[in-house]
Order: structure tokens, then C-alpha cells, then sequence
């Protein structure tokens, strides 16, 4: 009788089918580019408001249209992610433009400048996404999807966390404005890195060439469009990560103070990045090893994560023990969605429709995202902060619902 594999080596054979050089390459991208985008992020209010004098009104607009950009140019890129070819060119022109564009922000000497430079650099990192998110789903079999969008979410998190403690270092450093133009250095590493992770993709033959057009229909038939109905029920709900700063920090203020509040707040922040980073990778080992349905469950145990999280942060008080709950529960959920919602893409939309598949989850990202918080800020200021918290966890039990619907089709 042959003998099996202990489980140890069956592990680590099975890890090496699918975290090839290829996987690893993509995933230092998405480190290296989200410390190189975190750097200038993180110091851009400070760069509009100190230097050149502008008031926050301005570093809302800035932000406003270029999130608005980066959302258009998502879709955009899905439709030339489509031909293996371009994916590519994309990919590595994308990587590059940004960490560019970005630390040419630094030179700035008006807040027009500005505007411009943050607007383009956005465009470019929105264009870049569905080539990188087609061109993982190139090198992996379809059984370690959930593994592989797992490793590069989980080093995009890891980045999200390293990126402004490294900004607060160059800051006492070398100033404000030499750390933004450093902040290239990553950004173009990620750039090698993606040229890297290319030269291990298989190369495209001439009969994998597409002709470039929008096509919505195909990608929203049968299991995809299910999918994308559930996933924007779910976006709708997913507010921005500021606005659970804000509702910890208005809650700790008259206890602790404006200033130990905000800093106990963004404590809880970087946990929510940890746990995001944490859960990432056991998320996508359960959707592989759930087979088929593993994503969608994946998804539907995130989005019911986030439920629990909206309705503690709708009647929790000031405690900071009790708050870093709501911001583990989140941060768990996005590090289940995001990756269940990439593996999911990968395995249900066909291989021709890949680029436009994952253009269209990067726009419903996007919009979803900007509906789900301006209408919560409304009902925040409108009515309460309860009120608020309270719509969004409502989106969140629709979404649970529609995703465990889909799983059972």
C-alpha cells in the first residue's frame, strides 16, 4: 500500500503549486505601491494645509475627485485588462505613473498643482488594477484563487500598515516635502516588481488577442451577475474606514480628551489593518478548501462580520476596550471580502472577460464606497451617528442574504 504524505509535506507541496514567483512578484507590488502611495497620502494634509496654506475644503475636493477618477479609470482598465497583452503594458505603465506622479507632488508650489498631480497619479493606480487582479488569475490554477488574492491582499494590508510609520520616520527625517518625493523609490521597486512577476506569466499567443470593447451583458449573465448584485448590495454598506475613526473618536473625546481620543482612535485603526492583513490568507485556504461555493461563503461570513461590527459601533459606548471589537470584526470582514470577492471573480467570469469582470467589481468598489458614506455623513449630521451605523448594517444583512442565495445556486 502506498503511503501518504505527512500533512507538513503535503502543505508545503501544496503551497508550492500555487505561491510561484509569479504570485510573489505581485504580491511585493502591491506592498511596495501601497507604501509608496501610503507615504504621500498620509502627508498630503499636511503638505495643502502648512505649506501651502490651503484651507481643508481643499483637501476634500483634491480627495473627492480623485477617488471619483480612480474609481472611472477602475472600469476603464477592465476593458483593456481583457487582452492579455495590454494587461500587461497596463500593469507595469500603471505601477510606474503612480509612484511618479505622486512624489511629483512634493515640487508642488500651488494647490491647482496639486489637485492635478494627486488626480493623475490616482487615474494611473486605477487603470493598473484589473491588469494586476487578471494577470494573478493568469499563473495560479482556479483551485488556489482564494490563496493567492488572499497572499496579495494580505501584503497590500501589510503595505496599508508600513507605509505611514515609514511617512512619520522620513518626516523627522528629512521633512515633509523630502518625503513625499522619496516615497517614489517603492513605487518604482513595485513597478520591477510586476515587470518581474510578468516575465513569469505564460506569454499570450495571437489567438488570446481581444478586440477592445465594453461588455457589460456578458460579465452580468448567470452566476457572475449574481455575484455583482450581492457584491453591490455589500458595497453599498461599506463606508469608508475614516468614518469609524471619527465615531470612536467623537466617542472617547469627553472622557479622554481631543488629542489622547485621537490617538487611542488611530491605535484601533492600525488594529483594523492588522486583522485585515491577519485574515487574508486563512480566508482564501477556507474558499479554496469549501470548493465551488467557498467564496461566496467567504464573502457571506465578511459581510456578516461587518453587520456585527455596524450594529456595535450603533450602540457602543466610550469604552476602548469595547470599541476595538466593532474595529477587529471590520477589520476581519474586509480581509475575507476582498479576497473572496477576487477569487470569486476569477472563477466565475470567463477567461476572455476577466479584465472587464474585475473593472466592473473595481467600479462598483468605488461608487459603492462613495454612496455608502456620503449617505451615512448625512445621516449622521442629519439624525445620529445610531441612525447611520444602523442603514449600513441593513445594507450588510441584504448582502448576507443575497450571498448565501447565490452559494446555494
Amino acid at each position: 500500500m502506498t503511503e501518504t504524505a505527512p500533512p507538513a509535506d503535503q502543505r508545503a507541496v501544496d503551497q508550492e503549486k500555487w505561491l510561484t514567483p509569479g504570485v510573489r512578484g505581485i504580491g511585493s507590488a502591491s506592498f511596495l505601491a501601497d507604501v509608496g502611495h501610503e507615504i504621500p497620502t498620509a502627508l498630503l494634509p499636511s503638505l495643502l494645509t502648512s505649506t501651502l496654506g490651503a484651507p481643508a475644503a481643499a483637501l476634500g475636493a483634491i480627495e473627492g475627485v480623485s477617488d471619483a477618477l480612480a474609481g472611472a479609470a477602475r472600469f476603464g482598465g477592465g476593458v483593456l485588462a481583457d487582452d492579455p497583452g495590454r494587461r500587461r503594458k497596463v500593469a507595469i505603465g500603471g505601477y510606474t505613473t503612480t509612484a511618479v506622479l505622486g512624489a511629483a507632488t512634493a515640487g508642488a508650489t500651488a494647490v491647482w498643482q496639486v489637485g492635478v498631480l494627486r488626480a493623475a497619479a490616482w487615474t494611473a493606480r486605477g487603470l493598473r488594477v484589473p491588469a494586476r487582479n487578471a494577470l494573478l488569475a493568469d499563473i495560479v490554477p482556479a483551485k488556489a484563487y482564494g490563496r493567492a488574492y488572499g497572499f496579495e491582499r494580505m501584503m497590500d494590508n501589510l503595505g496599508a500598515i508600513f507605509g505611514p510609520l515609514l511617512a512619520l520616520g522620513l518626516v523627522a527625517w528629512v521633512g515633509v516635502q523630502w518625503a513625499i518625493g522619496l516615497s517614489v523609490i517603492p513605487g518604482l521597486l513595485a513597478a520591477l516588481a510586476i515587470a518581474y512577476a510578468i516575465r513569469h506569466t505564460p506569454r499570450p499567443s495571437r489567438r488570446d488577442k481581444v478586440l477592445l470593447r465594453i461588455r457589460l451583458r456578458p460579465v452580468l449573465r448567470g452566476d457572475l451577475g449574481r455575484l455583482m448584485a450581492a457584491v453591490t448590495a455589500f458595497e453599498v454598506g461599506n463606508v469608508a474606514a475614516t468614518l469609524l475613526i471619527l465615531r470612536a473618536s467623537e466617542l472617547l473625546t469627553p472622557e479622554h480628551g481631543t488629542k489622547a481620543a485621537t490617538t487611542i482612535a488611530l491605535g484601533l485603526y492600525t488594529a483594523y489593518n492588522v486583522a485585515a492583513t491577519l485574515a487574508s490568507v486563512p480566508a482564501g485556504r477556507l474558499a479554496d478548501r469549501l470548493g465551488a461555493r467557498g467564496p461566496l461563503l467567504v464573502l457571506a461570513g465578511g459581510a456578516a462580520a461587518f453587520a456585527a461590527a455596524y450594529g456595535l459601533f450603533a450602540v457602543t459606548g466610550a469604552v476602548a476596550t469595547v470599541l476595538a471589537i466593532p474595529f477587529l470584526l471590520a477589520g476581519i470582514g474586509i480581509g475575507a471580502v476582498e479576497t473572496a470577492q477576487h477569487a470569486a471573480v476569477a472563477s466565475l467570469a470567463p477567461k476572455e472577460l476577466r479584465g472587464s469582470a474585475f473593472g466592473l467589481l473595481a467600479g462598483v468598489q468605488s461608487l459603492g464606497n462613495l454612496a455608502a458614506s456620503t449617505v451615512a455623513g448625512v445621516l449622521w449630521s442629519a439624525v445620529s451617528p445610531t441612525a447611520a451605523f444602523t442603514y449600513l448594517a441593513a445594507w450588510m444583512i441584504l448582502a448576507l442574504a443575497g450571498l448565501l442565495i447565490a452559494a446555494r445556486r
